[in-house]
């Protein structure tokens, strides 16, 4: 299924130098069906990391790029902007807080036929404290303003999925900050994209959160995400764009 495919894994970090290095590892020994490695480039992103993220991610195999400004977006369009030719863009955080070896289920729902495969932390198994409160009604808000607006079901935000390189190009992303995966998603609603949703298992993360960790970035986050879903639905009534069910 996947020699035919090539993947580039992108992972965004700040600070994560407990974490990097196992979760590139990780990937990288992601193996198919026949003994062949799944994940064909690895690209980490610094965002401006005061610690030793970026050596680790190097010593462990990844291809390092450096973001000085703040920013989960900016981070994975810095990251994006450093792929080689690829079919299939995976999305990873830095944090551990998610099983790598369930990215397969994802990369198999692409090469199936999806345009987007999220990861639903909803649908899935977690420990206890890897999703604080604050996160879970987030994720409730979002989805439910996405389904009153636009129709459409789904139970998370999750920053765990996978993209197909051209429906990536498509989307056209210009969040740099909070908004990028709310924004990745509502737009492959308007443009009538498949995407679907498997459950993943969620880990309490190595290292402290600087979003869900902080009250100003829980709080930043919060008006990221609102805003982005603002924002579209403006966007999508100006232009008359078509709406789509799912």
């Amino acid at each position: 299924m996947y020699q035919s495919l090539s993947v580039a894994a992108v992972i965004p970090a700040m600070n994560e130098e407990q974490a990097i290095g196992k979760v590139v590892t990780q990937l990288r020994e992601l193996l198919d069906e026949g003994s062949v490695p799944v994940i064909d480039a690895i690209i980490v992103c610094d965002n401006g990391s005061t610690d030793r993220t970026a050596e680790q991610a190097l010593s462990a195999g990844a291809t390092v790029v450096r973001q000085a400004q703040p920013g989960y977006g900016i981070a994975c369009l810095t990251a994006l902007e450093h792929l080689p030719d690829c079919d299939i863009v995976l999305f990873v955080d830095g944090d551990d807080s998610c099983l790598v070896a369930q990215a397969m289920v994802l990369l198999q729902g692409v090469a199936q036929g999806d345009d987007i495969a999220i990861g639903s932390r909803s649908l899935g198994r977690r420990e206890k404290g890897a999703l604080t409160i604050p996160q879970q009604f987030g994720n409730w808000l979002a989805a439910q303003l996405i389904r009153g607006l636009w129709g459409y079901r789904l139970t998370d935000l999750g920053p765990f999925r996978a993209i197909r390189r051209e429906a990536l190009k498509q989307l056209n992303m210009q969040d740099q900050a909070f908004g990028w995966t709310v924004e990745m998603q509502v737009k492959a609603i308007i443009h009538g994209m498949r995407m679907g949703e498997y459950p993943v298992d969620s880990k309490v993360r190595i290292g402290k959160s600087k979003i869900s960790g902080t009250v100003k970035g829980t709080v930043n986050a919060g008006i990221g995400i609102l805003s982005m879903i603002a924002r579209l639905r403006w966007n999508s009534r100006m232009t008359r764009s078509p709406e789509f069910r799912g």
